[in-house]
């Protein structure tokens, strides 16, 4: 008995999906993955026994690359006998439905942890994206999403039996908890003031992310709450970018981490979380604040506003709005009670989503699918 996964990188599977994968691996099942990029994070899925195969998948949709990647996967499709196929990410997803549609065995089931064609996306993302997965839904078993409007758009594709509407991907309790002297200890490696108000935003960075709607608005933000400190939790292609910006604007206060693996760590000394993204499917970063009863600022964006509530666990904001934004930072910088009450109710309104509800929410899936 056999589970493939597939994901367009490895990365995507270490951060998301092992606790699936230990699921079917506790079953019974040999666990295969497949994906592209990422030395380490394979290596830390082959240390659980978990088998890889390379594809060299390709982000861009018109590469052609990906005709390589999927006669890779015909290959692998053929000559492996998988009860199931679950796919992650849009090209990777894409071509993996593709390459299994004439296969006789096994089922494929794809979560959508995002459509890329959403209300306000561009003309051509609808075009590429949409048509893309209209076309794939006959080639898929199932379709799992993880926002209200994905949830709705799913039903233009397949017949409402065939979907299924998860709370993401599962977050964790924090286990290890910091002493006082170790916050302090973590504050001053970091160079950050004791007395700081610190503001996470753990996101790769690209121009979807919208790191830039916070930066330029950093210099007033500073001059009105002289205490606020910024961790930017990531790497990506616009880093180089935004430092560069970050210099130019004489911008202070804006610590660029990196690539961190002590994000739960890096929590513990965050006073407000956020995210401002352009397109989200439900992100974990927001839900691992949440849990860390963090009150968290974010854009009215799909997947943000299915986690956050104004007033209740943080700000919605409009995108652009530069003011709302300002005043939404400025009321939570400016008063630790209203951090404390909105982060104890983020604490609440996070439950439906933690990892073992989650679990529970895909295994009836996955028993569904493996009858």
């Amino acid at each position: 008995m056999k589970i493939l996964f597939v994901a367009s990188v490895y990365r995507h599977l270490t951060v998301f999906h092992i606790p699936y994968m230990q699921y079917f691996q506790s079953q019974g099942y040999e666990v295969w993955a497949a994906a592209g990029i990422g030395n380490e994070d394979k290596e830390n899925l082959q240390k659980l026994n978990i088998k890889c195969v390379d594809i060299p998948f390709s982000r861009s949709p018109l590469s052609a690359q990906n005709m390589t990647a999927y006669q890779a996967l015909k290959k692998l499709f053929h000559s492996e006998r998988f009860d199931l196929v679950h796919v992650h990410t849009p090209i990777a997803a894409l071509l993996s439905r593709a390459a299994f549609r004439n296969v006789k065995h096994g089922k494929i089931v794809y979560t959508a942890h995002g459509f890329h064609f959403y209300k306000g996306a561009p003309k051509q993302n609808w075009l590429i994206y949409y048509t893309a997965e209209k076309l794939a839904a006959k080639w898929t078993d199932y379709l799992i999403t993880m926002n209200d409007e994905d949830y709705k758009n799913a039903q233009k594709l397949l017949p409402v039996e065939k979907i299924s509407y998860v709370h993401g991907v599962g977050v964790e309790f924090t286990t290890e908890v910091l002493t006082s002297s170790e916050k302090a200890e973590m504050k001053a490696q970091l160079s950050l003031p004791n007395d700081a108000v610190v503001i996470s935003c753990v996101a790769e960075m690209n121009s979807n992310k919208n790191h830039q709607f916070l930066l330029r608005n950093w210099q007033q933000l500073k001059q009105d709450n002289p205490n606020l400190e910024l961790l930017l939790i990531g790497n990506g292609e616009m880093e180089h970018e935004l430092q560069t910006y970050v210099a130019k604007e004489q911008l202070v206060g804006i610590h660029f981490l990196g690539y961190r693996r002590d994000v739960p760590e890096l929590l513990q000394i965050s006073d407000i979380v956020t995210l401002l993204s352009h397109r989200e499917g439900l992100p974990k970063s927001i839900m691992e604040a949440m849990e860390a009863s963090i009150p968290c600022v974010v854009t009215n964006t799909r997947g943000l506003r299915d986690l956050v509530q104004t007033n209740e666990n943080g700000y919605v904001i409009e995108h652009g709005d530069d003011q709302s934004l300002k005043v939404a930072f400025t009321k939570l910088a400016q008063s630790a009670q209203l951090r404390e009450q909105m982060g104890q109710r983020a604490k609440q309104l996070v439950e439906p989503f933690v990892l073992d509800k989650v679990l529970q929410e895909y295994s009836t899936i996955y028993k569904k699918l493996l009858k």
